[in-house]
């Protein structure tokens, strides 16, 4: 029988918490980012990290957080945008 650790909460940032639940066989630390669902008001696991680092990337950027949900939010969003059609022309 397989026993589940309770989740060590490190940051929760609506609708994505970030979380450690316990370790792995290899002794590193199980890190998951949860989503908040909407129709069952709970969390559920959205991504399992590869390792720590990328965690606490998550935690930092959270632009990157919304580059790997699945269910694809509008991340990395320029707030302006230029016209390279325009670059190529010459005034007469």
């Amino acid at each position: 029988m397989k026993v589940t650790k309770k989740p060590t909460v490190l940051m929760e940032r609506f609708p994505y918490r970030y979380v450690e639940v316990g370790t792995l066989e290899n002794g590193s630390p199980d890190c998951r980012i949860q989503k908040m669902s909407s129709f069952t008001k709970r969390y559920s696991d959205m991504y399992l990290c590869d390792n720590q680092m990328q965690l606490m990337t998550a935690m930092e950027d959270y632009d990157y957080t919304l580059w790997l949900d699945p269910d694809c939010p509008p991340c990395y969003i320029k707030d302006v945008s230029k016209n390279y059609y325009s670059l190529g022309k010459t005034k007469n």
